[in-house]
Protein backbone atom coordinates (compact mmCIF):
# COMPACT_ATOMS: atom_id res chain seq x y z
CA UNK A 1 0.00 0.00 0.00
CA UNK A 2 1.46 3.35 -1.02
CA UNK A 3 2.30 5.60 1.90
CA UNK A 4 1.92 2.84 4.48
CA UNK A 5 4.81 2.13 6.83
CA UNK A 6 5.35 -1.29 8.32
CA UNK A 7 6.55 -1.69 11.89
CA UNK A 8 8.10 -4.84 13.34
CA UNK A 9 8.81 -5.57 16.99
CA UNK A 10 11.30 -7.66 18.85
CA UNK A 11 9.10 -8.29 21.86
CA UNK A 12 10.90 -8.18 25.24
CA UNK A 13 10.28 -11.12 27.55
CA UNK A 14 8.44 -8.92 30.07
CA UNK A 15 5.89 -8.01 27.38
CA UNK A 16 5.37 -11.69 26.62
CA UNK A 17 4.51 -12.26 30.29
CA UNK A 18 2.18 -9.27 30.35
CA UNK A 19 0.52 -10.38 27.12
CA UNK A 20 -0.11 -13.80 28.62
CA UNK A 21 -1.64 -12.20 31.69
CA UNK A 22 -3.95 -10.10 29.53
CA UNK A 23 -5.03 -13.17 27.58
CA UNK A 24 -5.82 -14.98 30.82
CA UNK A 25 -7.82 -12.00 32.07
CA UNK A 26 -9.74 -11.86 28.81
CA UNK A 27 -10.53 -15.57 29.00
CA UNK A 28 -11.71 -15.13 32.58
CA UNK A 29 -13.98 -12.30 31.48
CA UNK A 30 -15.46 -14.46 28.75
CA UNK A 31 -16.49 -17.05 31.34
CA UNK A 32 -18.99 -14.57 32.78
CA UNK A 33 -20.70 -12.43 30.18
CA UNK A 34 -22.92 -10.41 32.49
CA UNK A 35 -22.74 -6.62 32.09
CA UNK A 36 -22.12 -6.32 35.83
CA UNK A 37 -19.07 -8.56 35.61
CA UNK A 38 -17.77 -6.54 32.67
CA UNK A 39 -18.21 -3.27 34.58
CA UNK A 40 -16.58 -4.68 37.68
CA UNK A 41 -13.66 -5.97 35.65
CA UNK A 42 -13.05 -2.57 34.09
CA UNK A 43 -13.41 -0.84 37.47
CA UNK A 44 -10.85 -3.19 39.00
CA UNK A 45 -8.44 -2.71 36.11
CA UNK A 46 -8.72 1.07 36.37
CA UNK A 47 -8.41 1.09 40.18
CA UNK A 48 -5.26 -1.02 39.98
CA UNK A 49 -3.70 1.83 37.99
CA UNK A 50 -5.00 4.61 40.24
CA UNK A 51 -7.90 5.58 37.98
CA UNK A 52 -11.53 6.09 39.03
CA UNK A 53 -14.87 5.64 37.21
CA UNK A 54 -16.76 8.70 36.00
CA UNK A 55 -20.32 9.36 34.86
CA UNK A 56 -20.71 12.14 32.29
CA UNK A 57 -24.26 13.31 31.43
CA UNK A 58 -24.35 14.20 27.74
CA UNK A 59 -27.56 14.97 25.83
CA UNK A 60 -29.86 11.96 26.17
CA UNK A 61 -27.08 9.65 27.38
CA UNK A 62 -24.87 9.18 30.39
CA UNK A 63 -21.41 8.23 29.22
CA UNK A 64 -18.99 6.28 31.36
CA UNK A 65 -15.36 7.22 31.64
CA UNK A 66 -12.22 6.68 33.68
CA UNK A 67 -9.58 9.17 34.76
CA UNK A 68 -6.68 9.28 37.23
CA UNK A 69 -7.71 9.82 40.85
CA UNK A 70 -4.75 12.06 41.59
CA UNK A 71 -4.58 15.40 39.83
CA UNK A 72 -1.49 16.15 37.78
CA UNK A 73 1.08 18.41 39.39
CA UNK A 74 0.66 20.94 36.61
CA UNK A 75 -2.37 22.00 34.64
CA UNK A 76 -2.02 20.14 31.33
CA UNK A 77 -2.16 22.05 28.08
CA UNK A 78 -3.13 18.94 26.13
CA UNK A 79 -5.42 16.10 27.20
CA UNK A 80 -5.40 12.75 25.39
CA UNK A 81 -8.76 10.98 25.37
CA UNK A 82 -9.07 7.32 24.43
CA UNK A 83 -12.41 6.29 22.90
CA UNK A 84 -13.62 2.69 23.21
CA UNK A 85 -14.61 0.38 20.38
CA UNK A 86 -18.05 -0.96 19.53
CA UNK A 87 -17.92 -3.49 22.34
CA UNK A 88 -20.28 -6.44 22.55
CA UNK A 89 -22.64 -5.11 19.89
CA UNK A 90 -23.92 -8.44 18.58
CA UNK A 91 -24.59 -11.88 20.06
CA UNK A 92 -24.81 -13.38 16.58
CA UNK A 93 -24.80 -12.01 13.01
CA UNK A 94 -28.54 -11.36 13.30
CA UNK A 95 -29.10 -10.81 17.04
CA UNK A 96 -27.97 -7.57 18.72
CA UNK A 97 -26.69 -7.66 22.25
CA UNK A 98 -28.82 -6.10 24.97
CA UNK A 99 -25.72 -4.41 26.44
CA UNK A 100 -22.70 -3.27 24.38
CA UNK A 101 -20.24 -3.16 27.30
CA UNK A 102 -17.01 -4.72 25.96
CA UNK A 103 -15.79 -8.10 27.06
CA UNK A 104 -12.31 -6.61 26.86
CA UNK A 105 -11.89 -2.81 27.07
CA UNK A 106 -8.93 -2.46 24.72
CA UNK A 107 -9.06 1.36 24.67
CA UNK A 108 -8.96 1.40 28.48
CA UNK A 109 -5.94 -0.89 28.45
CA UNK A 110 -4.23 1.55 26.09
CA UNK A 111 -5.21 4.59 28.17
CA UNK A 112 -3.78 3.05 31.33
CA UNK A 113 -0.43 2.72 29.54
CA UNK A 114 -0.38 6.32 28.39
CA UNK A 115 2.90 7.99 29.31
CA UNK A 116 2.80 11.24 27.36
CA UNK A 117 0.97 13.69 29.63
CA UNK A 118 -2.60 13.73 30.94
CA UNK A 119 -5.05 11.11 29.69
CA UNK A 120 -8.62 9.93 30.21
CA UNK A 121 -10.89 7.23 28.84
CA UNK A 122 -14.36 7.56 27.36
CA UNK A 123 -16.76 4.70 26.74
CA UNK A 124 -19.39 4.69 24.02
CA UNK A 125 -23.06 5.39 24.77
CA UNK A 126 -24.68 2.63 26.85
CA UNK A 127 -21.40 0.92 27.77
CA UNK A 128 -20.62 0.44 31.50
CA UNK A 129 -23.82 2.14 32.66
CA UNK A 130 -26.48 0.66 34.95
CA UNK A 131 -30.26 0.38 34.75
CA UNK A 132 -31.28 3.93 35.69
CA UNK A 133 -28.56 5.34 33.41
CA UNK A 134 -29.81 3.46 30.34
CA UNK A 135 -33.15 5.22 29.84
CA UNK A 136 -32.32 6.27 26.27
CA UNK A 137 -30.33 3.19 25.33
CA UNK A 138 -31.55 1.27 22.33
CA UNK A 139 -29.73 -1.37 20.26
CA UNK A 140 -29.73 1.04 17.32
CA UNK A 141 -26.98 2.97 19.10
CA UNK A 142 -24.57 0.05 18.97
CA UNK A 143 -25.75 -1.31 15.61
CA UNK A 144 -27.03 0.79 12.67
CA UNK A 145 -26.82 4.19 14.39
CA UNK A 146 -23.56 3.65 16.26
CA UNK A 147 -22.09 6.68 14.43
CA UNK A 148 -25.26 8.77 14.34
CA UNK A 149 -25.22 12.58 14.76
CA UNK A 150 -26.73 12.36 18.24
CA UNK A 151 -23.95 9.99 19.28
CA UNK A 152 -21.34 12.46 18.03
CA UNK A 153 -23.01 15.33 19.87
CA UNK A 154 -23.18 13.38 23.13
CA UNK A 155 -19.57 12.26 22.81
CA UNK A 156 -18.39 15.79 22.12
CA UNK A 157 -20.30 17.07 25.16
CA UNK A 158 -18.69 14.40 27.36
CA UNK A 159 -15.30 15.39 25.95
CA UNK A 160 -16.05 18.99 26.96
CA UNK A 161 -16.59 17.78 30.53
CA UNK A 162 -13.30 15.88 30.55
CA UNK A 163 -11.47 18.85 29.06
CA UNK A 164 -12.88 21.09 31.79
CA UNK A 165 -12.00 18.55 34.48
CA UNK A 166 -8.35 18.67 33.42
CA UNK A 167 -8.35 22.40 32.60
CA UNK A 168 -6.89 21.51 29.20
CA UNK A 169 -6.98 23.70 26.13
CA UNK A 170 -6.10 21.15 23.43
CA UNK A 171 -7.07 17.56 22.69
CA UNK A 172 -5.54 14.46 21.20
CA UNK A 173 -8.15 11.83 20.35
CA UNK A 174 -7.24 8.15 20.20
CA UNK A 175 -9.93 5.76 18.96
CA UNK A 176 -9.89 1.98 19.01
CA UNK A 177 -11.89 0.03 16.38
CA UNK A 178 -15.30 1.74 16.02
CA UNK A 179 -14.00 4.32 18.47
CA UNK A 180 -11.71 5.40 15.65
CA UNK A 181 -14.74 6.46 13.63
CA UNK A 182 -16.09 8.32 16.66
CA UNK A 183 -12.76 10.07 17.26
CA UNK A 184 -12.50 11.15 13.62
CA UNK A 185 -16.09 12.39 13.41
CA UNK A 186 -15.79 14.30 16.66
CA UNK A 187 -12.47 15.81 15.56
CA UNK A 188 -14.15 16.99 12.37
CA UNK A 189 -16.65 19.08 14.31
CA UNK A 190 -14.27 20.61 16.88
CA UNK A 191 -11.55 23.25 16.71
CA UNK A 192 -9.39 22.03 19.62
CA UNK A 193 -8.18 18.64 18.33
CA UNK A 194 -4.47 18.83 17.51
CA UNK A 195 -3.87 15.16 16.69
CA UNK A 196 -5.94 12.13 15.71
CA UNK A 197 -4.69 8.58 16.33
CA UNK A 198 -6.57 5.37 15.67
CA UNK A 199 -5.83 1.76 16.54
CA UNK A 200 -7.53 -0.80 14.29
CA UNK A 201 -9.88 2.08 13.52
CA UNK A 202 -12.97 1.62 11.37
CA UNK A 203 -12.45 4.85 9.45
CA UNK A 204 -14.66 4.02 6.48
CA UNK A 205 -17.75 2.10 7.67
CA UNK A 206 -19.07 1.92 4.10
CA UNK A 207 -15.94 0.12 2.95
CA UNK A 208 -16.11 -2.02 6.09
CA UNK A 209 -19.69 -3.17 5.48
CA UNK A 210 -18.85 -3.96 1.84
CA UNK A 211 -15.82 -5.97 2.96
CA UNK A 212 -17.91 -8.14 5.29
CA UNK A 213 -21.02 -8.30 3.10
CA UNK A 214 -23.30 -6.86 5.79
CA UNK A 215 -26.00 -4.16 5.47
CA UNK A 216 -24.93 -0.53 5.51
CA UNK A 217 -25.04 1.30 8.84
CA UNK A 218 -28.20 3.28 8.13
CA UNK A 219 -28.27 6.53 10.07
CA UNK A 220 -24.52 6.55 10.74
CA UNK A 221 -22.01 9.07 9.49
CA UNK A 222 -18.88 8.08 7.60
CA UNK A 223 -15.57 9.68 8.68
CA UNK A 224 -14.28 9.43 5.11
CA UNK A 225 -16.92 11.97 4.08
CA UNK A 226 -15.41 14.47 6.53
CA UNK A 227 -12.00 14.54 4.88
CA UNK A 228 -12.15 18.26 4.10
CA UNK A 229 -12.38 19.23 7.76
CA UNK A 230 -9.88 16.56 8.82
CA UNK A 231 -7.17 17.20 6.25
CA UNK A 232 -5.28 19.74 8.35
CA UNK A 233 -5.23 17.63 11.54
CA UNK A 234 -2.07 15.50 11.96
CA UNK A 235 -3.10 11.84 11.88
CA UNK A 236 -1.60 8.41 12.46
CA UNK A 237 -3.57 5.22 11.96
CA UNK A 238 -2.27 1.86 13.20
CA UNK A 239 -3.44 -1.26 11.38
CA UNK A 240 -2.74 -4.80 12.55
CA UNK A 241 -1.21 -6.93 9.79
CA UNK A 242 -3.24 -9.90 11.05
CA UNK A 243 -6.49 -7.96 11.46
CA UNK A 244 -9.32 -9.52 9.44
CA UNK A 245 -11.99 -7.26 10.95
CA UNK A 246 -10.72 -3.78 10.08
CA UNK A 247 -8.25 -4.50 7.32
CA UNK A 248 -5.71 -2.24 5.64
CA UNK A 249 -8.14 -1.88 2.72
CA UNK A 250 -10.69 -0.19 4.99
CA UNK A 251 -8.19 2.36 6.28
CA UNK A 252 -6.76 2.84 2.77
CA UNK A 253 -10.25 3.65 1.48
CA UNK A 254 -10.43 6.43 4.08
CA UNK A 255 -6.98 7.78 3.24
CA UNK A 256 -7.73 7.73 -0.50
CA UNK A 257 -10.40 10.40 0.00
CA UNK A 258 -7.72 12.96 0.93
CA UNK A 259 -5.71 14.93 -1.65
CA UNK A 260 -2.27 13.35 -2.25
CA UNK A 261 -0.41 15.94 -0.21
CA UNK A 262 -2.83 15.66 2.71
CA UNK A 263 -3.20 11.92 3.08
CA UNK A 264 -2.91 10.68 6.67
CA UNK A 265 -0.13 8.36 7.72
CA UNK A 266 -0.95 4.66 8.02
CA UNK A 267 1.34 2.24 9.86
CA UNK A 268 1.02 -1.53 9.50
CA UNK A 269 2.08 -3.41 12.62
CA UNK A 270 3.24 -6.99 12.15
CA UNK A 271 1.99 -9.77 14.40
CA UNK A 272 -1.13 -7.93 15.62
CA UNK A 273 -4.78 -8.79 15.03
CA UNK A 274 -7.87 -6.74 15.84
CA UNK A 275 -7.58 -7.22 19.61
CA UNK A 276 -4.16 -8.79 20.15
CA UNK A 277 -1.74 -7.41 21.21
CA UNK A 278 -2.15 -3.66 21.08
CA UNK A 279 -1.98 -3.04 24.81
CA UNK A 280 1.20 -5.08 25.28
CA UNK A 281 2.95 -3.05 22.59
CA UNK A 282 1.42 0.33 23.26
CA UNK A 283 4.37 1.91 25.02
CA UNK A 284 6.51 1.33 21.93
CA UNK A 285 3.77 2.38 19.52
CA UNK A 286 2.81 5.44 21.50
CA UNK A 287 6.34 6.78 21.10
CA UNK A 288 5.44 7.01 17.40
CA UNK A 289 1.90 8.24 18.02
CA UNK A 290 2.91 11.11 20.31
CA UNK A 291 6.25 12.41 19.01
Amino acid sequence: MQGTARFRFTTPRRWVRRSLLLVLLALAACSNLSPLARRQGADALALAHGWQPLRLPARSFILAGYAPVAATSQTPTTLTIYVEGDGMAWLSPSLPSDDPTPLRPVALELALRHSHGAAAYLARPCQYVEADERSHCSPQYWTDRRFAPEVMDATSEAIDALKQRFHASRLILVGYSGGGAIAALVAAQRQDVVRLVTVAGNLDPQAWTRLHGVPALTGSRNPADAWQTLQDIPQLHFVGAEDTNVTQEVVAAYAARFPPGKRPKIMMVEGISHTCCWAARWRSLSALAFP
